[in-house]
């Protein structure tokens, strides 16, 4: 007799042995997640204390008085509206917090809580009005404010996914506008003026590579050196050459908008997304050939090979500097359209600094958008909806001045930047000189 026990042989009637998994979380994107959600609590409590003072019915006009189709005005309660959207931000704040929410539906609680936000807020300031809220105006508006944010986007994108910082994306703003303006004024020639505008947006974008590549300079100083030399060579010609001849020199021709067949006869979209000039059109074209060049051919893996790990790049033979030139002088294309928008794209003339920091705006969507095309845009169509937003309320004697709703895109950057909404990560090397 056997001292050993018998050894259990597995038959196929066991049952297979559970295993759990426990989903671990990292620190970060635990505090990234606590503060979103705290974020929206905030904005929550905000649209609470609104919901008191929030009176009558608040209207919102889906047509202008001059579109072809009128659509009807619509009508909700402010209060009651008000009050679900506050409802709306503290439940997805809950379950943020709560830690319940994964992958899509995080995602989902984060959407409903931005639409919350948005049509509180529209609630509140229009509740009681004499006026509606001009739905369409604001959607127009906002393509039109994002075009050359887009473009801008998309200029800082592919610059510094191959690890060369753009903060000059202002300054080649404005010597393409200038230039735009100048030779559009002489030749009266729309496509002369897009070509010299971009042909200039080029020339900055080389100065930027040939200091930032080839002599290393520091790429942030090197950019607001760029930006201090465009306002002052563009203001100096301005008073010099252009002003004393300004009926010659400044008077260029404007784009003129192109209707796309049945598409621009749509109600309330129509007019605003398919019936504009060709900027607007070549800004949505750019952003998926972006999209395409980066993620979908060999020339984009080595612009983002670069930008990551240029070392290993130049083992297997790229020439992380050739590169770098060529994405820097391609981002300079974008930005050259984006400056062409500044004049003949809008009122066809130049004016000292016309920018006015559209450029800084563009490095912001950058940095939100987490230097993804598609992200970039979206961030950079988020700065057009407050920007049109706060020139929209204003006609509504709302008592928030429109200064802090200015304001509010460059609080939602900090707070990207500062990681409270999400880790955002630069390309590893952006910035980076690179010598072997």
């Amino acid at each position: 007799m056997s001292n050993h026990p018998e050894a259990h042989v597995p038959s196929l009637s066991d049952e297979p042995e559970q295993l759990d998994f426990a989903v671990i979380e990292s620190r970060d994107a635990r505090r990234a997640r606590l503060s979103t959600g705290a974020l929206i609590g905030v904005v929550g409590v905000l649209l609470g204390v609104l919901f008191f003072g929030t009176a009558g019915t608040a209207n919102f006009a889906l047509s202008d008085a001059f579109a072809d189709v009128q659509l009807p005005t619509i009508g909700v309660p402010g209060a009651p509206t008000v009050a679900i959207a506050a409802v709306a931000c503290l439940l997805a704040a809950a379950g943020f917090i709560s830690g319940r929410l994964r992958g899509r539906q995080r995602t989902l609680a984060g959407v409903i809580a931005a639409l919350a936000v948005v049509i509180g807020f529209l609630t509140w300031a229009a509740a009681g009005k004499d006026l509606p809220f001009p739905v369409a105006n604001q959607l127009a508006g906002t393509v039109f404010t994002a075009t050359p944010l887009i473009l801008g986007a998309l200029c800082g994108v592919v610059g510094e996914r191959a690890g060369v910082v753009n903060v000059a994306i202002e300054g080649q703003f404005l010597t393409a506008a200038f230039a735009a303006a100048l030779v559009g004024s002489v030749t009266k020639s729309i496509p002369a003026a897009l070509f010299a505008a971009v042909l200039a947006g080029v020339m900055m974008a080389s100065v930027l590579a040939l200091f930032a590549i080839k002599y290393l300079v520091d790429q942030v100083v090197l950019g607001v050196v760029i930006n201090l030399l465009a306002s002052g060579i563009t203001g100096f010609l301005f008073d010099q050459l252009v002003q004393p001849n300004s009926r010659v020199l400044n008077s260029a021709p404007t784009m003129d908008t192109i209707a796309i067949p049945l598409l621009s006869d749509l109600p309330l979209l129509g007019p605003v997304l398919f019936q504009q000039t060709i900027l607007v059109y070549l800004a949505v074209i750019s952003v998926a050939v972006v999209w395409f060049g980066l993620y979908r051919t060999r020339w984009g893996l080595r612009v983002r090979a670069v930008g990551e790990h240029p070392k290993a790049a130049d083992t297997v033979g790229i020439s992380v500097k050739a590169v770098r030139w060529q994405a820097v002088l391609v981002a300079g294309v974008f930005s050259g359209l984006g400056g062409a928008f500044f004049t003949v794209g809008s009122i066809g003339s130049f004016s000292k600094d016309l920018t006015v920091g559209n450029g800084f705006i563009a490095l912001a969507a950058v940095i939100m958008g987490r230097w993804h095309p598609v992200l970039a845009a979206t961030m950079a169509l988020f700065f057009g909806f407050v920007v049109q937003m706060a020139s929209q309320l204003q006609t509504l004697n709302t008592p928030v001045p429109s200064q802090f709703l200015l304001m509010l895109p460059y609080v939602a950057t900090i707070i990207a930047v500062a990681g409270l909404i999400g880790r955002t990560r630069a390309p590893a090397a952006d910035g980076q000189p690179y010598t072997k």
